[in-house]
């Protein structure tokens, strides 16, 4: 049965929660006496301070996105759901939550800087670049793979029964009127003064009525919709990264960051519920000992299933986030633990959740050869199914909830890479904003138009390995500055060796068919810029380890 599994793992998150949790708080030593980035600038922008709240939903969301779904959902059918299972709960406990919890007080105790700006200030400036550099490119590809990741989703059609119609469209609709609400929103919040409690009450309401409103469309509209392909909705979604990085965070990211908190918890009440109470068995192999033996299109469990489940283990995107837009949101220190540490906890349980989608399926299923994204939604229109809920409402609601988490994603991931973009070149003003941003947003619209149907297919390899990579070097130049601030730096050097080993290991493996002899795009992209990725860390490496022989302490 599938209920005792996500039983004990519920229960051992939560455990990790107030044990581990309080283990890291106290080797970090948050202090709520010394005010933090977000109260002393506070410009209104950037620097916003944020209830607990209201923070957890914006930065839960924004980390969440498509990762701890698409991830376990793929990792599970490769190698059968134990050793996904294995690695979402022990890897977030001990290596993911540590590096998001450490990202953010590091970040706080630098004045909200980024953390290519603590290994500045830690490490050297030759490092710093090819910090900034590294984390571009990773930023790149995250911008890359999910944006058609939801561009599939606007195009999905069903293959069956009710599902025959192109109920992508009526996501899509919905999409749509989801941002205007959360604009509307964070209009009432930040300029008519509204308790986030009120905005609550009227707003959550308002999108389940947007999420049923959206697949009841005219047909005629409906059908226009449809009709845009893939590649048309990659531009239009590229198009709103542009507007949703370069306006204040107060009127889309705060409140749609928010919501999306809302329905990520609700898809978790979801699928929570139909887990435990919905006597469904488990019927996909524990062990699918054809993926362990690299017998299932070549695949091999160790290094693809920690590069394959990033953001449900560990994500170095988490720890960008957390440095460049959580922390100047940050109201208080203590909030760091629910925030930085509880939120990945809270992911953890979703990539279970996902995953428990592919182990209500049997071997051999038609499902099992549909895109993860409809595996998951569909595995959760069948736990609102079992409470009486319309399959097609229920499927339009698990679909927009994924859709959100992408958002979240999005536009935080473009606002990161544009922050970036400016660091390095010192680029400023509105003009520089706007230019930053569209310079980010080029190389990933290039990328989803020169590749062919599911571009996110080419993606996510090389997304995975320079995302855990980028975790690695991370979790390196938090140790300096743990070691440099006279703190014990045990907790941190464990997920360091991990991530380390289990990234350069793939990055290899990207590189691999190319030094052979294989040919095709796909493969020259994948391996070249997995070649820039693996050149560009082992020379920050190297500047670190030259840095470190040279200033000891």
């Amino acid at each position: 049965m599938i209920a005792p599994v996500v039983l004990i793992s519920a229960a051992v998150l939560a455990a990790a929660y107030f044990l581990y949790g309080r283990f890291l708080a106290r080797r970090l030593q948050l202090d709520d006496s010394q005010p933090t980035p977000a109260v002393k600038v506070n410009d209104g922008q950037d620097y916003v301070p944020a209830s607990a709240g209201l923070l957890l939903g914006q930065h839960f969301s924004a980390i969440s996105a498509a990762g701890p779904i698409v991830g376990p959902v793929l990792a599970g059918i490769w190698f059968g759901w134990l050793p996904a299972l294995l690695w979402i709960v022990l890897g977030s406990i001990f290596i993911g939550g540590v590096h998001d919890f450490s990202s953010l007080v590091a970040s706080v105790r630098h004045g909200g800087a980024s953390i290519g700006e603590i290994v500045r200030r830690n490490l050297s400036p030759a490092a710093y670049r090819l910090f900034l550099v590294f984390v571009w490119l990773c930023l790149i590809y995250v911008i890359a793979a999910f944006t058609d990741i939801t561009a599939q989703t606007f195009r999905a059609v069903g293959t069956a029964g009710a599902e025959g119609e192109a109920f992508g469209a009526g996501v899509a609709a919905s999409s749509l009127f989801y941002i205007m609400a959360a604009m509307v929103m964070g209009i009432f919040l930040y300029r008519f003064g509204w308790k986030a409690g009120k905005a609550t009450l009227i707003f959550l309401p308002l999108v389940m009525l947007i999420i049923w409103v959206g697949p009841q469309l005219p047909a005629s509209i409906l059908n226009l919709i449809a009709a845009v392909p893939v590649k048309g909705w990659d531009v239009v979604l590229l198009g709103y990264c542009f507007f949703a990085s370069v306006i204040p965070v107060w009127l889309l990211l705060q409140p749609r960051g928010y919501l999306g908190g809302w329905l990520l918890y609700l898809v978790i009440a979801a699928g929570l519920g139909g887990a435990l109470f919905g006597g469904i068995p488990a019927a996909y192999p524990a062990v699918n000992l054809d993926g362990l033996n690299s017998l299932l299109n070549g695949k091999q469990l160790f290094p693809l299933l920690f590069i394959t489940i990033a953001c449900g283990a560990c994500s170095g995107f988490h720890g960008i986030v957390a440095s460049g837009t959580t922390s100047k949101q940050l109201a208080r220190e203590r909030d760091a633990r629910p925030i930085g540490y509880g939120a990945m906890l809270l992911e953890a349980l979703v990539a279970v959740l996902a995953l428990a989608t592919v182990m209500a399926l049997a071997p051999g299923s038609p499902a099992l050869k549909e895109d993860p994204n409809l595996i998951y939604a569909r595995g959760i229109a069948r736990y609102l199914g079992l409470a009486g809920i319309d399959p097609s409402l229920a499927l339009s609601f698990a679909l927009l909830a994924f859709s959100t988490f992408v958002y979240d994603t999005l536009d935080v991931c473009t606002r990161l890479a544009r922050y970036i973009l400016q660091e390095f070149t010192g680029l400023k003003g509105r003009a520089g904003v706007v230019l930053a941003t569209a310079a980010t947003l080029a190389l990933p619209l290039l990328f989803l138009l020169s590749t062919k149907e599911k571009g996110y297919l080419v993606a996510w390899p090389i997304f995975g390995s320079s995302n855990q990579l980028l975790a690695a070097l991370t979790l390196l130049a938090l140790a300096v500055w743990l070691k440099h601030s006279g703190r014990r730096i045990g907790f941190v050097l464990l997920p360091l060796a991990v991530m380390l080993v289990m990234s350069l290991w793939s990055l290899v493996l990207l590189v691999k068919p190319f030094l052979t002899g294989s040919s095709g795009f796909d493969t020259l992209l994948s391996a070249a810029f997995g070649l820039i990725l693996l050149v560009l860390s082992l020379f920050l490496l190297a500047e670190t380890a030259r840095v470190l022989r040279r200033r000891p302490g």
